[in-house]
């Protein structure tokens, strides 16, 4: 550090512990902003001290005010550089100072030179083109081309390998060519100059970089002037121009233009110009006051006499004269009575009724001609309406039944004055058309179908009214009496099914469904129409047939090689008792095939069943499926139950080891039905049973006599076995003429009688003819009566 030694010398003649100022600082370029430039003392202990920085040589903002803190009984002083600092010892390498010290007092000034030492590790761009705002150059059109235009390096930093380029886009036709940048720093113009090109401003963006990593980039503007004049000269001579009264202020009234380089206009005479005003650069002459001629009289008729010069010859000068006429001006329009027509009619209103009388003046000509125009704006063109002198009527027949046509009409009565410039008044017209209920509703009877089995809601169709009145949609629909079963909807006609449907119960419903309209101006429910919808329930097969009974278990006897009836189907539907037509089928348990149908009855068929002849009683659980065949659909049905006992016809046999005598035993076939009811026989079935059992009985006292007579030749003491043998047959005998007979089993003389005893019975009947009942077993067809 060194110290600046005059200032240290004067501030300790004034004050004795002042420690003194540094004269000059030497500071490297490459400090940037914050840098402290130097520290200091003094010495202030009666008073307040204060440090400040007057001013700067040359001009600059790199510098902070100095600070000034205390420590003790010092206080301590430093200077720094500004946050705009950028120091370039190429550009200026020595600032000055000028610092002022006060203590109580005393005042002290003393200069600070700060020198900048040249760095050569510091790249810094050079002038006011790297600045933020650019550098503008101005150059002629006349320039030569590729001439040097501006310089953008200080001489000596092309040594340090700088690349320039323009990085912002040089397209035609806006640029006649591009601007160069050579070795040396300089920018160029294009090649194929600038002529041409006069009142342009050319934008040029320069990067330039040093080394690696190292660039700056900066903004350049190329305006181009036109070529200097020797002459001055106005593109038009005197005229005279004529403006109305009403111009506002600072309205344009003519823009005189000068031939030459750089010029300038103002106005001579008259001086000062209290009504007009010309623009210095573009030569615009405007008012500066109302031109009213009432309060302003020598407004109307003014001579002004303009000047153009060069800015840098002012000596280059021409004068025109021009004559500004204000010319009056119609300024109020009309006056009407009323101002604003809102009238409301009906829709029957007559031909030729008047609406309004109009009754306008002119404020500017009392007692003027006016004209009067009616314009129509919604609906465009209409005829509705008509004006006759003053007077609005009614032109035509107000419709309000189509669409677009009614409601509402809008439109003007333009009155124009015959002043300068025509002054007109627009009253404004809304003329509203109501309605009225001229119609009455009307529907068309309609005939709908349904099926009996259709789900709540259903829609079965629409109730299709029309009302000549507009609107032709607004119309409800109700309906007159009739059941809940249906509805109408109120807005749209539909017709909803609400309760359940039987055919069978009842197959036809009329409806009379009421319509009015609604959303009319005048007396919305005083007409109203009516129609019939008819409904036609469609039958649906809804109920499967019913078998009476579901379930039958029945014993029949056969023989070999015939048929016989087991059963008839006996069904129907309960709740349709008209359909009458079923199939029938056997769909499970018809193993053998020994069962078919013949429409509703069951039938037993043993012609195509052989050899050997079954012993054994069996049971057959048919189930039979019965279906309506009827044109309704969907077919239902249901199943049937029958469970057949099946017994054979068969003969016993009595032998013995030495001789086997076969006593033949004829039984009837026996129909046993295990039903509630009782089985009445035909009677020609009586008469046939009757002469059988005749011949069977003498049949068998003929063979029991001849047996008899046998027995006591071959063995004359008849054994036990034998004796109960003739008992049985015997008690058989008396069962046949009773009208039954027991099917005994064929036994052998050993056989022990207490087996008939132990015999097991599965079922139990009643004997048609005589009511007995009796137990009975389906394997082996054996009985007992009880």
């Amino acid at each position: 550090m060194v110290l600046l030694r005059p200032l240290v010398l004067l501030l300790v003649l004034v004050v004795s512990d002042l420690h003194g100022l540094p004269w000059s600082i030497n500071v490297s370029e490459s400090q940037g902003p914050g840098t402290v430039l130097q520290f200091f003392s003094f010495n202030c202990s009666s008073h307040m001290p204060t440090l400040k920085l007057l001013h700067v040589q040359p001009p600059t903002t790199f510098f902070n005010p100095p600070s000034l803190t205390r420590w003790q009984e010092i206080y301590v002083g430093k200077v720094t550089l500004s946050s705009s600092a950028r120091l370039d010892a190429l550009a200026v390498n020595h600032y000055e100072l000028q610092l002022q010290f006060t203590c109580g007092n005393y005042v002290m000034e003393g200069p600070l030179s700060v020198d900048v030492q040249w760095d050569p590790g510091h790249i810094q761009c050079a002038g006011r083109f790297f600045s933020p705002a650019g550098e503008i150059i101005q150059v002629p059109e006349t320039v030569t081309p590729g001439a040097r235009l501006y310089t953008l390096l200080l001489p000596g930093l092309e040594l340090q390998g700088a690349q320039m380029s323009v990085t912002s886009a040089q397209d035609p036709p806006y640029f006649p060519g591009p601007f160069s940048i050579n070795g040396q720093g300089w920018l160029q113009a294009p090649p194929q100059g600038l002529k041409g090109q006069a009142r342009k401003a050319f934008r040029l963006q320069i990067l330039v970089t040093f080394g690696q990593n190292q660039s700056c980039s900066g903004m350049l503007m190329v305006k181009v002037l036109p070529a200097p004049s020797s002459q001055v000269s106005f593109l038009e001579q005197e005229q005279n121009i004529t403006i109305p009264e009403d111009v506002a202020p600072g309205s344009k009234v003519i823009q005189v233009q000068a031939r030459g380089f750089d010029l300038r206009y103002e106005i001579v005479s008259p001086a000062p110009c209290r009504l007009f005003s010309i623009g210095r650069a573009d030569g615009v002459i405007r008012t500066t006051a109302p031109l009213e001629l009432a309060p302003a009289a020598g407004a109307l008729v003014t001579v002004l006499q303009v000047k153009a010069f060069e800015l840098l010859r002012p000596w280059a000068s021409v004068e025109l004269n021009f004559t500004v006429t204000v010319r009056p001006v119609n300024r109020w329009p009309p006056r009407c009575l009323p101002a604003l027509l809102m009238t409301q009619i009906p829709e029957t209103t007559p031909v030729g009724t008047v609406l309004s009388t109009f009754t306008c003046a002119d404020p500017d000509s009392p007692g003027s001609t006016l004209d009067y125009q009616l314009r129509f704006h919604s609906p465009p063109g209409s005829a509705s309406l008509c004006l006759n002198d003053r007077v609005l009527e009614v032109n035509a027949t107000l419709d309000c039944d189509t669409p677009g046509d009614c409601f509402q009409h809008t439109a003007s009565i333009l009155v124009i004055d015959g002043g300068q410039p025509l002054m007109t008044t627009e009253v404004p017209v809304l003329v509203m058309v109501t309605p009225v209920n001229e119609f009455s509703p009307a529907c068309v009877p309609r005939t709908f179908w349904v099926r009996e089995d259709a789900g709540l809601r259903t829609v079965l169709g629409s109730v299709m009214g029309t009302d000549m009145d507009y609107p032709h949609s607004s119309i409800e629909y109700y309906t007159s009496g009739g059941s809940g079963t249906f509805a109408v909807d109120r807005l749209s006609g539909e017709v909803h099914l609400l309760g359940p449907l039987d055919y069978e119960q009842q197959r036809l419903y009329r409806l009379t469904v009421l319509v009015t309209d609604h959303s009319q101006d005048q007396d919305p429910t005083c007409c109203s129409g009516s129609c019939t919808v008819t409904i036609e329930v469609e039958d649906v097969n809804d109920h499967a047939p019913e078998c009476e009974p579901p379930f039958q278990e029945l014993t029949i006897y056969t023989s070999l090689g015939h048929s016989m009836e087991v059963t008839k189907m006996s069904c129907r539907v309960p709740q349709e008792p008209q359909r009458l037509a079923f199939s029938y089928s056997i769909i499970g348990g018809n193993s053998q095939r020994r069962f078919n149908l013949q429409g509703a009855i069951l039938v037993h068929n043993d012609l195509t069943l052989g050899p050997p002849w079954p012993e054994q009683p069996q049971t057959y659980e048919l189930l039979i499926h019965v279906a309506d065949a009827g044109p309704s659909i969907p077919h239902l049905s249901t199943t049937a139950t029958v469970i057949v006992h099946l017994v054979p016809w068969r003969a016993s046999t009595v032998a013995t080891r030495t001789h086997r005598t076969t006593v033949p035993s004829v039984m009837t076939p026996l129909l046993v039905t295990d039903m509630k009811g009782f089985w009445q026989p035909e009677p020609w079935f009586v008469v046939v049973l009757t002469v059988t059992s005749a011949l069977l009985l003498l049949a068998l006292g003929w063979l029991l006599s001849r047996l008899l007579r046998g027995l006591a030749q071959v063995l004359p003491a008849a054994s036990k076995p034998a004796q109960a043998l003739l008992l049985n047959s015997i008690q058989g005998t008396e069962g046949s003429i009773e009208g039954f007979m027991e099917a005994p089993r064929t036994e052998t003389p050993q056989a022990p009688s207490s087996i008939m005893s132990l015999q097991h019975f599965d079922g139990r009947a009643q004997d048609s003819r005589t009511g007995r009942d009796y137990l009975f077993n389906t394997h082996t067809g054996a009985r007992r009566w009880l």
